[in-house]
């Protein structure tokens, strides 16, 4: 099976990535707050570095609870700046537990995260290659800076799109390329 050009063959966890869950839309706002927060830290890094460490993310992050992150203390801050399984930039360690707190808000005010990404995408996904913002993204990232978001720049949200499945870019060679769609998130 041909897959993606981007994904490591090498790497198991890559590979399983790219198979099962890269641009597979999940509606689950526990797993939108994931890969929220794991996307914001791969800011100026690889996706593969951060999925290498995802399951050290997932022990430090009390496996992604909100609750527990959006009340996380100065002692909590300094615990993960000191975890050497994670990446330990204090300034996106610090905006995971801001923008814990506005996911949390915006979940509020529209039901789901789900709800709020629908709200911009009009139920529909989006299938297209060889990009790494759009209109969408910037859209997206505009409104979470307004809401006070840190480390969700157009980029940053449109990988966090095709992670989620709200985009498709299976490249056109690979067995899960789709293309001219525009399903519904409902079927």
């Amino acid at each position: 099976m041909q897959r993606c050009k981007w994904c490591n063959l090498n790497n198991p966890k890559y590979v399983a990535y790219h198979d099962k869950e890269w641009g597979r839309l999940n509606k689950d706002d526990h797993y939108l707050f994931e890969m929220l927060i794991l996307e914001s830290f791969q800011a100026g890094l690889s996706w593969e570095c951060i999925l290498n460490k995802r399951e050290y993310f997932l022990e430090a992050y009390d496996n992604f609870d909100i609750e527990k992150i959006c009340v996380y203390d100065e002692n909590k801050i300094k615990s993960l700046c000191a975890n050497k399984k994670i990446i330990r930039h204090k300034l996106k360690i610090q905006a995971s537990i801001n923008n814990a707190k506005i996911f949390k808000t915006i979940i509020q005010e529209f039901g789901s995260f789900y709800n709020y990404l629908s709200s911009f995408t009009k139920g529909k996904i989006i299938y297209e290659t060889n990009k790494v913002q759009n209109n969408l993204s910037d859209t997206i990232a505009d409104d979470l800076q307004k809401r006070g978001m840190k480390f969700t720049g157009s980029k940053i949200i449109y990988a966090y799109l095709q992670a989620t499945g709200f985009i498709n870019s299976h490249e056109k060679d690979c067995y899960l390329y789709r293309s001219n769609k525009q399903d519904s998130f409902e079927n």
